[in-house]
């Protein structure tokens, strides 16, 4: 579920909510649900400013909210496993081609680290969330052409792959759950 899903079924309303969709979570939140929605810290509000395009910042924490994300590289994933201590994770191996087959229309790509501001921050916008079939057309161009950017290159994997509003039945794509204790890296891990 999105984060915002998952503030739904909490029901987080008011104030409250408006702060945790809208606004940078400096710290995980632990919803009434038993639910723990993580820290942005990654996200320095000032650069964040400053990369957007076509958007203010509540917008976009807003579409960070309304997402799931997938890491499409076992590196990436492990950088956020670290950031995340010293909390244990569950890691969902999941069935790619059957999840873009079941949930096509709501699939995007990422070419950026979306919730990431530090280092040189990237351009980015409502764009930067290209659709899995139009990427797979034309690569990053539509990205380039709203952003305003140089085109990335043909070969610049996707960093993120999405689904907007959530997968309420990832089980049915589920190939592996592995279960990380605190300081243990994906590739470590007892299937």
């Amino acid at each position: 579920m999105s984060a915002s899903e998952l503030m739904d079924a909490a029901e987080v309303s008011g104030a409250r909510r408006e702060q945790l969709e809208h606004g940078q979570r400096t710290e995980g939140v632990l919803l009434s649900s038993g639910v723990y929605l993580r820290d942005q810290r990654p996200i320095t509000p000032s650069a964040l400013a400053a990369c957007l395009h076509g958007m203010v910042t509540s917008e976009w924490y807003a579409a960070l909210n309304a997402r799931v994300f997938f890491w499409v590289n076992i590196d990436r994933l492990n950088r956020q496993r670290s950031a995340c201590e010293p909390r244990p994770q569950i890691v969902l191996t999941i069935d790619v081609g059957a999840l873009v087959a079941a949930y096509g229309r709501n699939v995007a790509v990422s070419p950026i680290n979306t919730g990431n501001t530090r280092r040189m921050p990237a351009r980015r916008g409502a764009a930067t969330f290209v659709p899995l079939e139009k990427w797979l057309q034309s690569g990053w161009a539509s990205e380039a052409a709203a952003l305003g950017t140089s085109p990335r290159t043909k070969s610049h994997p996707p960093v993120e792959l999405t689904v907007h509003g959530g997968v309420p039945d990832i089980a049915r794509f589920t190939l592996n759950i592995s279960h990380l204790a605190a300081r243990q890296s994906f590739g470590d891990a007892a299937a």
